[in-house]
């Protein structure tokens, strides 16, 4: 319905536009028969402008759900989006995708709308009616699955039930308004009546319990009468149904516009259904109050004429009867009553739906006005709104006798929401719904037969409109209502059935900062429908503090916000803002005419011209107005035609010209120097509009050699196909020109190519729609060779266009300012994702294609090869900048690495499978051959590679070519995080195991193989020892060997964490790696040699004891823990010796003891403690205790029972004489008896060996038994001791 004026008279229909003669040698679009021929079989029920929506994956749809929960508050939902409220019942779904398999071509697919009083939605596919309420959740939506009946014949064809064509009402028989929070039980009937054929069906039940037929009523051909066919006994068809049309007589030639129903009171399952009848008037009836007690006996409702309100009353009881109350006209002579006609320019008034609100106070009518501008003689259609109110002092729900005085008054002057539309013809104009009393209050919703559904608001003196909008795969909007309030006060959020996507709702918040004013009504006209006077127009022009409203007609887009209409809201600017930028305006003017800059610079400065950066400041505003220039002589009647005509190419070169101008007179002022040095994005973003321009230039040339290929046959030899007539990138550009009319009122009036080419500022949308609707511009029910085609189009487009950008950057370079921290335009996640998306699905033919014939496969790998490379290059720039500015960048890192690996990888392997289908035979001869040819042709991805550090695909490709000197060549090269591609090389040489190549490479990179072995120790002391650094390499070793994970004893005994490398190794493995590192200290023999030696052998010892622990342990123990793979630290040795309960294992714990380190001793006090403790508790002393006291033992007796005891054996191991321990004895931590503590740091313990054992529960009678024991124990020489590994061991 938004769409420019003709300056044909008469009425054109939609499709008209685009017949005629085609320019020769030029681009078109195809025409709309052509396409629905193209694509009869998939997509159903489409419209006859516009990009067609195809039947494609929802995941575009689903993209604009937000995925936080209903209690989650996000700051990424934009507030002007629409809020997505549910999806279709499953068995809606099914049966669509049923339908859309079996149905006949040219029929429609669904049908559908939304009762306001039940809340209930409803869609009709094929011959089933589906009904559900769209205020539940999907996981609790129950669905009504309504059968609808066959005709007199038993036929359900698509004539009589043509799914365009149907009215349906609900009947309510609790008869009150349905809010949320008191939903009542489930009593609801159904009438449904067909527009073309005039039946009409009725379930009086839908939720009743098994299958009820419902009652039909067939027309007779000639339409005079009605015959019902009622579907049980219990229901009298004469008394439910009433006959009387309340429009034309000829009832044969017309057919049902408006259905009303009502139940009637006291009554079980009788309603009352009310239908007008006429090709024109009267055309729409309405309840005067959407709710209805059914206490009450009459109801009233309103009948709209072609200029008339009327008002009608229906009485129930005690006979059925219709009598009209009053009239109102609405078009005539009188404009306080309505609206005037016979105005200038006026031709024809077409009222088009009336609605009332709830609480019947409020009448709103839509109304289209046919006009002609009598200065250019173009035809065009106003479309406006009439609100009435009911006369002060007039009471008319007690009317029971007919009014004869005026009885409605104006409420506010007219509305204007579209002053110059596209003519209609006056099915489309009849077509058109209106719904009223959603937020914000007093909006409402225009609904047209193309699908679309447009919010009206009328703020702060000034119109403002909101288009409902989601990606084609939502289908039309089939109808709208409004969310019931919670506490029967207003009315909530305005909410919407679409064809495809479910039900979404339209926020208040969205309306209020999304909307966007009308088109500014032309000047030219003398008298207008609008009725605000003068100076409340020119209030319009700033109707709230600080926000400049946006003017909504084309013609004026160089002088509006140049925002998006409905992205981004209502931008704030101030006075000085518009003052500033008429000033650059008109210096800029006198520039072009003078070539003069006179003293520019100080006058801007002065204005506060620099105060703002980014999109805001005037100079990047000025900029955009010039490359978004929308050329005010192309019109919508040529269709398509405009891309083919030279016009385009002036029109952006004139554009390129005057964005030189600009520039130059940015430099000649001296702003560029201002800019340059405190506003960089600024400039930035206007040499961008310069590259964007460029690309959009080349674009041009590049459909324009396309469709001549195309036309002339001298494309590829499959671009003849007939399903790729219209080529990808016209698509595209169709795609991406209907998606910036959506987002913008403004641009409704223009054809899509022309948006596209105009708005030059935006060409990230074109990267947006690949992203989002690649599905669409390539489908997959296309014949494979045109996927093909159509793919490298589009991939070709993408890098002609983004090639073109950066060559105008290379070759304007001084102009642009430092460009740290600063995000090219082509670096944008939008533009990277529309790259990457083609390029998958790229990767996609390529990978899931092995029958492709070898040259489409060559023309596809050439063409992603490209894209690739345009795309990594992309990923750098964006890399660069959030480096520069200190950001967060490593989830771009991790995308970036991935998404090259995957295509030159790929890439690669394409390459080889192009060499190996050449050569199917392997001998030595052609193996060179195939080398050959492989260097060839990996040579632009060898140097994509090189630039982007893809090192494995530089590491497969040297492997096979086997060119070592290639190989070193770019290790010599390279530059990398860890030494580059040099440590990616060791790497892999580490894996496959081949170990003397690493190490022989290493010798001419050494200080990239430090690096690497910095992380391998196992391959360290080789390196080592080849430098002759014994000493480093006996210390890699005993690091090496004594690692639990990576680390040694010693380590482990300070608590350092270990590493995971050398995992597994079995003890003889570490045995043999200690030997190895006492063999190169000994090689070495450097100062310290001696105390390295000692700590070797302790390490052996220790090693040993951990193989004598296991010896005695249970093996299912041992082999739980994994005990003979793993070293285990001394502390866990000690512990396992303490709880195993094993007699041999106290002393090997006080072993393990000896030979570790005097620091472990010293800091572990209290673990020697407890194995003294241990000790104590091996033996019986109070047995041994009553045994001396009984037998009498003699010095003798008692030493010989003594030093069978643990805590004698204890006490000779760590103080007997000669006993061996690293690094100091046992009396530097714990000495035997108290009288002993003569170190410092003992006294201050005041813990020793004696006061351990006078805690003992038999001290106290075995007490000198006990300290005999250990005191025997420190003097004894001749006792057994246990016999250590000897080092060699």
């Amino acid at each position: 319905m938004f769409s420019p004026a003709t300056k044909r008279p008469n009425f054109s229909s939609r499709k008209d536009r685009n017949l005629g003669q085609a320019v020769p040698n030029s681009p078109i679009t195809p025409l709309t028969e052509n396409r629905r021929s193209l694509n009869e079989n998939s997509i159903p029920n489409r419209p006859s402008t516009g990009t067609p929506a195809p039947w494609t994956s929802r995941l575009s749809v689903y993209a604009r759900i937000p995925q936080l929960k209903k209690s989650e508050k996000g700051d990424e939902i934009d507030p002007v989006q629409p809020v997505y409220v549910g999806e279709f019942p499953q068995v809606v779904r099914d049966e669509q995708a049923s339908f859309l398999q079996k149905r006949v071509p040219g029929d429609a697919s669904i049908f559908g709308g939304m009762d306001k009083g039940t809340a209930l939605s409803w869609i009709i596919c094929g011959n089933k009616l589906f009904i559900w309420s769209y205020l539940t959740s999907v996981a609790s939506k129950k669905c009504v699955v309504l059968e609808l009946p066959s005709d007199e014949n038993g036929d359900v064809n698509r004539n009589n039930y043509h799914a365009n064509s149907w009215l349906l009402c609900v009947v309510d028989w609790h008869g009150t308004f349905r809010s949320v929070g008191k939903q009542q039980g489930n009593s609801a009937g159904v009438v449904l009546c067909n527009q073309k054929t005039r039946t009409v069906v009725y379930w009086p039940d839908i939720y009743a319990q098994g299958d009820v037929a419902p009652v039909v009523s067939f027309a007779s051909s000639d339409g005079s009468e009605l015959n019902f066919s009622p579907g049980n006994g219990k229901i009298t068809p004469n008394k439910l149904w009433q006959h009387s049309r309340l429009g034309s007589n000829s009832v044969g030639s017309s057919s049902f516009n408006s259905l009303i129903a009502s139940a009637v009171p006291d009554t079980q399952h009788k309603c009352i259904a009310l239908a007008s009848s006429s090709n024109g008037y009267p055309k729409s009836l309405t309840w005067h109050h959407s709710s209805f007690s059914l206490e009450k006996s009459n109801r009233q409702f309103f009948l709209l004429t072609d200029n008339e309100i009327q008002c009608f009353r229906v009485n129930f009881s005690p006979d059925l009867n219709v009598t009209k109350l009053w009239s109102h006209e609405i078009i005539g002579t009188d404009g306080d009553l309505g609206i005037k006609k016979d105005l200038a320019g006026q031709k024809r008034i077409w009222p088009l739906d009336v609605q009332v609100d709830a609480h019947g106070k409020v009448i709103t009518i839509l109304v289209a006005t046919f006009c002609k501008d009598r200065v250019s003689s173009s035809s065009y259609t106003q479309y406006s709104l009439l609100t009435m109110q009911y006369k002060s002092g007039i009471n008319i729900s007690e009317s029971v006798e007919p009014i004869h005085e005026t009885v409605l008054e104006k409420k506010s002057p007219v509305q204007v929401i579209i002053p110059k539309a596209r003519v209609e013809k006056e099915d489309f104009l009849f077509s058109m719904k209106l719904r009223v009393g959603g937020k914000p209050s007093g909006s409402a919703v225009i609904l047209s037969e193309d699908g679309t559904a447009t919010v009206s608001h009328y703020y702060g003196n000034s119109t403002r409109l909101y288009q409902f909008d989601l990606p084609y795969d939502a289908g039309k909007v089939l109808d709208a209502s409004v969310f019931p309030s919670t506490d029967d006060g207003e009315d909530g959020a305005w909410v919407v059935l679409t064809e495809k996507a479910g039900v979404w709702a339209i926020p208040e918040k969205a309306v209020l900062l999304g909307g966007v004013e009308p088109p500014e009504r032309s000047l030219s006209r003398k008298g207008s429908s609008n009725e605000g006077s003068a100076q409340e127009e020119r209030r319009n022009l700033a109707f709230a503090t600080n926000i400049a409203p946006r003017r909504a007609s084309s013609e004026a887009w160089d002088a509006g916000d140049r925002q998006r209409a409905a992205l981004t809201g209502v931008a704030r600017r101030t006075a000085r803002d518009e003052e500033s930028e008429a000033l650059l305006s008109h210096l800029f003017h006198d520039f072009l005419l003078s070539g003069q800059v006179d003293d520019s610079l100080e006058k801007l400065r002065n204005c506060g011209a620099f105060e703002r950066d980014g999109e805001t400041n005037v100079f990047v505003r000025t900029s955009k107005s010039i490359v978004d220039t929308l050329a005010k002589h192309w019109t919508t009647t040529r269709g398509a035609e405009i891309v083919a005509m030279a016009v385009v190419s002036t029109q952006l070169s004139d554009k390129q010209q005057k964005h030189k101008k600009f520039l130059q007179f940015l430099a000649l002022s001296r702003c560029h120097e201002e800019l340059c040095s405190k506003q960089r994005e600024s400039l930035q973003i206007i040499m961008e509009h310069g590259e964007k321009l460029i690309g959009m230039i080349q674009l041009r040339e590049l459909q324009n050699m396309i469709s001549q290929n195309r036309l002339a046959g001298a494309g590829s030899p499959y671009s003849s196909s007939e399903s790729g007539i219209s080529g990808s990138l016209w698509d595209l550009i169709q795609l991406v020109g209907e998606r910036a009319r959506r987002n913008t009122v403004l641009l409704m009036d223009r054809d899509n190519a022309e948006v596209f080419y105009s708005k030059v500022s935006d060409i990230e949308e074109v990267f947006y729609c690949l992203d989002r609707q690649l599905e669409y511009v390539i489908s997959a029910e296309l014949p494979l060779m045109v996927q093909i085609q159509r793919a490298c189009e589009l991939s070709n487009a993408c890098v002609t266009l983004i090639q073109a950008a950066t060559h105008y950057k290379n070759e304007n370079h001084i102009w642009y300012p430092s460009p740290e921290g600063l995000t090219p335009w082509y670096c944008q996640p939008v533009v990277r994702n529309g790259q990457w998306s083609v390029a998958s699905f790229m990767l996609q033919l390529l990978n899931d294609r092995t029958g492709l014939d070898m040259s489409l496969k060559s023309d596809l790998y050439s063409n992603l090869e490209a894209l690739a490379e345009v795309l990594l290059e992309a990923y750098t720039g964006a890399i660069t900048a959030k480096v520069e500015r200190g950001e967060e960048h490593k989830g771009l890192l991790n995308e970036y690495w991935n998404r090259r690996d995957t295509l030159l990888n790929s890439l690669y392997q394409v390459v080889k499978g192009f060499v190996e289908s050449g050569y199917q035979d392997s001998n030595e001869g052609i193996e060179e051959q195939k080398e050959v040819i492989l260097k060839k042709l990996s040579s632009s991805l060898l140097s994509i590679a090189k630039r982007h550090e893809g090192y494995l695909t530089l590491w497969n490709i040297c492997c096979d070519l086997n060119d070592a000197v290639l190989l070193r060549n770019i290790m010599h090269e390279s530059m990398g995080p860890k030494a580059g591609f040099s440590y990616f090389v060791f790497r892999q040489l580490y894996e496959s195991r081949q170990f003397s190549k690493l190490l022989r490479l290493g010798e001419e990179f050494q200080e990239d193989l430090s690096i690497f072995l910095q992380e391998h120790q196992d391959l360290r002391w080789l390196h080592e020892l080849f430098l002759h650094q014994f000493s480093s390499a006996s210390e890699t070793l005993q690091l090496l060997a004594l690692s639990q994970d990576g680390s040694s004893i010693s380590s482990a005994e300070k608590g350092i964490n270990p590493d995971s490398g050398t995992s597994g190794k079995k003890l003889v493995e570490r045995r043999r790696l200690l030997n190895l590192s006492k063999i190169a200290v000994l090689a070495g023999k450097d100062a310290d040699y001696e105390t390295k030696i000692k700590r070797i052998e302790a390490d052996l010892k220790i090693l040993k004891l951990q193989e004598e622990i296991i010896r005695l342990l249970p093996s299912d123990e041992v082999v739980e823990k994994g005990m003979e793979q793993r070293l285990l630290p001394p502390r866990d040795l000690i512990e396992l010796c303490l709880k195993a309960e094993i007699p041999e294992l106290p002393l090997l714990a006080f072993e393990v003891l000896a030979w570790t380190s005097s620091s472990f001793r010293k800091a572990n006090r209290s673990l020697l403690e407890e194995c003294w403790k241990c000790a104590a508790n091996q033996d019986d002393w109070g047995k041994l205790y009553e045994a001396s006291v009984a037998e009498g033992w003699s010095d003798e007796d008692t030493l010989r029972v003594l030093r069978e005891t643990m805590l004698f054996q204890a006490s000779n191991r760590c103080y007997g004489p000669g006993t061996e321990t690293f690094e100091g004895g046992f009396d530097e931590v714990l000495v035997l008896r108290q009288e002993n503590m003569e170190i410092p740091n003992l006294k201050e313990s005041g813990s020793s060996v004696e006061t351990i054992l006078m805690q003992h529960k038999d001290f106290p009678d075995a007490g000198k038994l006990m300290l005999t024991a250990v005191m025997m124990g420190s003097v004894e020489i001749d006792v057994r001791s246990y016999e250590g590994p000897s080092p060699m061991e």
